[in-house]
């Protein structure tokens, strides 16, 4: 992409990660592990990658008036997202994902305290319209509200800008439902498609998840991508479909991992690659985030990238 921008709109946060020492907890007790706290949100996340790949991005989100989003805020614009339209709110907290994660690094139980992004509310989008219509591609996560995703999906239609969405959670995906025709990309993992619009069957291996992608193109959705973690990814337009398998990969961290996929899915579309190498793109981005303690890999780059480029 040599031009043009991306504006990418919902969360930002901080995230605070506990990691179990053993498989065996205690509970109502303390456990001995480790703690660290990373700047996060999903959609904060994808911004941040699709900057280091190089891809001018600004990012609409909601903090509170405190340190932690002063915090936030001086993160992202130091690591290339452009922040200076982000609401800062008084008297809010700043959004928190509490994560516990298992020994080897994936999620066991997490709790996501968003509250703050009702701030991004129709008003604060429509007072940003010019933004999204000269905006390359806007991408989304399902922490914003019903109120705001109609005022964004209207405001995308008025201006054909191309509208990408990460499900986020299954208890935030349905909100996506209404406006399936209207997104150009949708990556739910496989929890998250039961959430979406009532798509039949369990969705646990190759050819299931395959159908389910499938049935999301049919629902309307552009490119459809279902996430299946260490077992890959399978992926859905209205030519057909395929499926990636993941590279194996010793996990240190699996927070962030999806959201980086999705940002170098999104990358590899905006440089007009073919599907399946912008899949293949999404699954190398993950692995190599998987590999790190860091909810964002620091190196990411578009050489990393093509360096270690999944088969």
């Amino acid at each position: 992409m040599d031009e043009g921008y991306v504006l990418v709109i919902g969360s930002a946060g901080m995230n605070v990660k506990g990691r179990a020492q053993t498989d065996t907890l205690q509970w109502e007790m303390p456990n001995p592990g480790s703690v660290r706290h990373s700047v996060g949100g999903v959609a904060r996340n994808i911004a941040e990658n699709l900057a280091r790949l190089e891809v001018e991005t600004i990012l609409l989100t909601a903090v509170g008036d405190d340190p932690e989003g002063r915090h936030v805020l001086q993160y992202c614009e130091a690591n290339g997202v452009n922040c200076q339209h982000a609401r800062v709110v008084a008297g809010a907290r700043t959004g928190t994902y509490l994560a516990l994660l298992k020994p080897g690094g994936d999620l066991l139980v997490a709790i996501s305290d968003f509250d703050v992004m009702h701030a991004v509310d129709s008003d604060y989008l429509r007072s940003h319209e010019k933004l999204l219509a000269d905006a390359e591609m806007v991408v989304i996560d399902a922490t914003l509200s019903e109120e705001a995703l109609a005022t964004l999906f209207e405001l995308a239609d008025r201006h054909h800008v191309r509208v990408c969405a990460d499900p986020t959670t299954p208890a935030l995906a349905g909100r996506l439902c209404p406006y399936i025709p209207q997104l150009h990309l949708l990556t739910p993992n496989a929890s998250e498609t039961a959430a979406l619009c009532g798509l039949i069957g369990e969705v646990y291996d190759h050819e299931s998840s395959i159908n389910a992608a499938r049935q999301l193109v049919s629902l309307g959705a552009y490119i459809a991508v279902v996430t299946m973690g260490d077992k890959g990814l399978a992926y859905a337009d209205g030519s057909g479909g395929g499926f990636i398998r993941a590279v194996r990969t010793n996990v240190v961290d699996a927070t962030g991992a999806g959201d980086a996929l999705t940002g170098a899915v999104i990358f590899g579309l905006l440089n007009a690659v073919p599907l399946d190498e912008a899949m293949r793109l999404g699954v190398t981005a993950a692995s190599l985030t998987l590999q790190t303690s860091e909810t964002v890999l620091p190196n990411l780059s578009q050489e990393l990238l093509y360096d270690r480029l999944a088969v």
